[in-house]
């Protein structure tokens, strides 16, 4: 091939990568809402709105954050010996703007966005909105992006960086570490801070509102994360994997969800399959690059299994995890990240044990995994007191009878007239429940407010 047609199929293959990775970038935007149509169908009617404007804040102030400091934060120079990188390195986009990284850097800053919004459904129905938007604010800025550099910039688990000298490099490709446990972590600690709903229990008529609305979620999450684990892939033939894997990993947990339902309740459900999908995301992004499709089956299958045995479990041990956060996203992203341990292909980096690797990948994993849980932990545990101290948490036992999206929004999700009364749903309280102004709830000792 002649110098100058060479030098044009180079130039075409970037301008081809280029092109995909905005797409990708959008793709990955395009989740959020998804995600708050998925979490508004999981939670009840007078919930829905709430739901959604907690990932529609987390779209507002994280991009805004992205643009002050986040950005640095994500490729800034390293400080604090690699746990963070310099906030002031690119604030305002300040050397990114005419650059290709300016490009990564937007992908970047859709991963932030949704993981944020993915802590919102363990605390549904019960959260102060004012309060969510600060945290968001502060979590984004001290845990997400110190965070995201460990694992995928010059930080800690870098080739360099102090944890990576000691454990090695971690496999972590899309966000198992960074996304899906990080949120699953942060969620268990609000749902203990914050405690369960008015009357939670698996009795207690606090069940989805519009499981079509849940299904369409989870479809639109399954089609952005096409482009949240390929909006990476370096090579055509690493992306036709990635491809492939993001295809048959939440088929193959959602089929073993439904499996497991049938079995232990004696029929198969719509949110259990929109669900097994979601668990079977999770479990397959820090691995899409580096199992091949037979393995993504294999750890899909039984992360749909842990995942709806976990969801299970919750009215047993008294956590309210209300849209299953840590159910799906915490359990289904351990599954996948230790899972590497024994499926990592050689052809994509370090082997894991059933390619002659060794112990010594999933060490690494374990090592990473328990880190993260650590130190979003500790971190997110500082935010929650910080703000329950200052603003509160919760909102009162009057507003949760009323409903979060008419005293936290002043709106309702659907003007459904209520024949006892013959008012619409926003115009005036139903009837005199507990709570209301026409019945006040006494004040309870050690509430939290």
């Amino acid at each position: 091939m002649p110098a100058r047609d060479r030098d044009e199929v180079i130039r075409m293959e970037l301008t081809a990568g280029h092109v995909w990775m905005v797409v990708a970038a959008g793709l990955v935007f395009f989740m959020t809402p998804g995600l708050a149509l998925f979490y508004g169908g999981m939670t009840r009617a007078k919930g829905v709105l709430n739901m959604m404007m907690m990932s529609f804040a987390a779209l507002g102030v994280v991009s805004i954050v992205w643009v002050l400091w986040g950005a640095s934060m994500l490729s800034g120079d390293p400080v604090l010996g690699g746990l963070t990188a310099n906030p002031f390195t690119h604030a305002g986009l300040a050397g990114l703007i005419g650059s290709e990284d300016l490009l990564g850097s937007n992908f970047s800053v859709t991963f932030a966005i949704i993981t944020v919004a993915l802590i919102s459904g363990a605390i549904a129905d019960r959260t102060r909105f004012g309060t969510w938007v600060v945290f968001t604010l502060v979590w984004v800025t001290l845990v997400y992006f110190p965070l995201a550099y460990m694992v995928w910039g010059d930080g800690l688990f870098s080739e360099t960086g102090a944890l990576g000298r000691i454990f090695g490099e971690p496999i972590d490709f899309a966000g198992g570490l960074a996304v899906h446990i990080n949120a699953g972590v942060a969620a268990l600690v609000l749902i203990l801070l914050i405690g369960a709903r008015r009357g939670f229990g698996r009795d207690s008529g606090q069940r989805p509102h519009n499981l079509p609305l849940v299904m369409l979620g989870s479809a639109i999450l399954w089609f952005g994360w096409f482009g949240f684990n390929a909006g990476a892939a370096t090579t055509a033939e690493q992306a036709a994997l990635i491809w492939a894997n993001t295809l048959v990993a939440p088929a193959a947990a959602m089929l073993a969800w439904l499996l497991t339902e049938r079995i232990r309740d004696g029929h198969a459900t719509s949110l259990g399959a929109a669900s097994g999908v979601v668990a079977g995301l999770v479990a397959i992004t820090p691995a899409c690059a580096n199992v091949t499709p037979l393995g993504a089956i294999a750890l899909s299958a039984v992360a749909g299994v842990c995942s709806a045995l976990a969801v299970g479990l919750k009215y047993r041990i008294g956590l309210d995890d209300s849209l299953d956060v840590c159910g799906v996203h915490l359990v289904s992203g351990i599954v996948g990240t230790v899972a590497l341990g024994f499926l990592a292909i050689p052809s994509e980096g370090r082997p894991g044990l059933f390619y002659g690797g060794g112990w010594g990948l999933m060490g690494t994993q374990l090592a990473a995994t328990a880190f993260v849980a650590l130190y979003t932990g500790l971190l997110t545990l500082v935010i929650a007191l910080a703000l329950k101290a200052t603003m509160g948490l919760r909102i009162t036992r009057r507003d949760e009878v009323i409903g979060v999206d008419l005293t936290q929004h002043a709106e309702s999700a659907y003007s459904l007239k209520d024949e006892a009364t013959g008012y619409f749903a926003g115009q005036a309280p139903h009837r005199a429940l507990p709570g209301t102004a026409e019945a006040p709830v006494p004040t309870t000792k050690g509430s939290n407010q």
